[in-house]
């Protein structure tokens, strides 16, 4: 391990969390008057690509080329991200502000008097992993000159499989759930008959892609360990199981012949055809 790399970016990151932490602070503060948590979701989708533009635009010893690409790369998945947050959770399809998440609102009333603590508490997570999550990003960043080579042209193939099949997954299930015929059924075309949650994979294969494109560094290995904390989170966290939940509460029996039938994250062949896009993500 390069020790003598720690140090500039330890300070990259401190900066990282310094900045996602005030972001998260004024959203708390906003959230205090609205009594809707939501927007924190967004927020920590945002605070990646500002990461992402701002350590591009402070590696002054990085090549240009990969500069630019760290920046690309991390601002579109950022905004396509957050673009479809907001629309998802945010607002409704007349522009009208949706009320607060479900799971927002159930830790409201468990957490009850103690709810502005652990709220903020919460919010400040979000911003240290944040920081993080945009290791993969700083590390990219700390080669010293020199132009693209393979290993990063295969990252960024890898990130427009990803960016493109999250794409269509979302769209996939946002045309589903528009006929009203829908209502109470489970989404199986497309991916969704293929994977239960084929967003969760296609955003998990980014990570790999961010992590790929800082492998050649000196701390390159480091990398990886921000598609491993995504995987574990989205397989045992915040992702899969409380989706899961919410799916098999709104659905019943529907969901559970899903569940029987279709893969719950790498998308792969049914088990037998089913009757007719997957989960609310």
């Amino acid at each position: 391990m390069d020790l003598q790399a720690l140090q500039p970016l330890a300070s990259t990151l401190a900066l990282g969390w310094a900045f996602a932490a005030v972001v998260m602070g004024l959203l708390w503060l906003r959230m205090l008057s609205t009594r809707n948590a939501t927007s924190v979701d967004v927020a920590w989708a945002a605070n990646l690509g500002f990461l992402a533009v701002g350590y591009a635009l402070l590696a002054s010893e990085a090549g240009f080329e990969r500069r630019v690409l760290v920046a690309v790369l991390g601002s579109l998945w950022s905004a396509r991200l957050v673009w479809h947050l907001a629309g998802d959770r945010l607002w409704q399809a007349d522009g009208a502000a949706r009320g607060e998440d479900g799971r927002y609102a159930d830790l409201r009333r468990r957490w009850g008097k103690q709810a502005p603590v652990k709220f903020f508490l919460f919010y400040q997570f979000q911003a240290a992993l944040d920081a993080f999550l945009s290791l993969p990003f700083a590390l990219a960043l700390s080669a010293r000159g020199g132009s693209l080579g393979g290993q990063e042209i295969a990252a960024a193939l890898l990130w427009l499989a990803a960016l493109t099949g999250e794409s269509v997954a979302d769209r996939q299930l946002a045309r589903f759930k528009l006929d009203p015929k829908n209502r109470g059924r489970t989404c199986r075309e497309g991916l969704w008959r293929l994977s239960r949650h084929p967003n969760y994979f296609f955003e998990w294969l980014s990570w790999c892609a961010f992590a790929l494109l800082a492998s050649g560094t000196p701390l390159g290995l480091l990398a990886w360990s921000a598609p491993a904390l995504m995987l574990y989170l989205i397989l045992f966290v915040t992702g899969i199981p409380p989706t899961e939940e919410q799916a098999l509460r709104s659905r019943g029996e529907d969901y559970r012949a899903y569940q029987r039938s279709t893969s719950a994250f790498v998308p792969w062949f049914p088990k037998k055809e089913s009757a007719a896009c997957g989960t609310n993500p």
